[in-house]
């Protein structure tokens, strides 16, 4: 069961998404109806910014997703990109080891 704080942030996130909501409806719906030197037109921006302002809220949201999934996938790649340092380190040690460990050939 949610707290009460929980509770209140989330009818305060709600009530902030109908606000925008009904703001940005009578923005986009509405105004165009209404004559420009109306009253009205003055509480809202100019109307190129509604389409502008939710491309932005795109963009900022798909570059927060893709944020991070980039840095799970970083995460992934970091590992095995440290376990092929291990195997590269090892083979190599074996390799040394094994030059400089070598027997002469026998000459007849």
């Amino acid at each position: 069961m949610a707290t009460g704080a929980d509770q209140a942030v989330g009818f305060g996130l709600v009530g902030c998404s109908l606000l925008l909501f009904a703001y940005y409806t009578i923005w986009v719906i509405v105004l165009p109806f209404v004559d420009s030197d109306h009253v009205i037109h003055g509480y809202f921006l100019p109307r190129e910014y509604s389409v502008i302002l939710p491309g932005v809220a795109a963009l900022i949201l798909l570059l927060c997703v893709g944020k991070k999934s980039v840095i799970k996938k970083y995460n992934v790649l970091r590992r095995w990109q440290d376990d092929l340092v291990k195997i590269w380190t090892n083979w190599t040690f074996i390799g040394i080891v094994t030059w400089k460990n070598r027997k002469p050939k026998k000459i007849d």
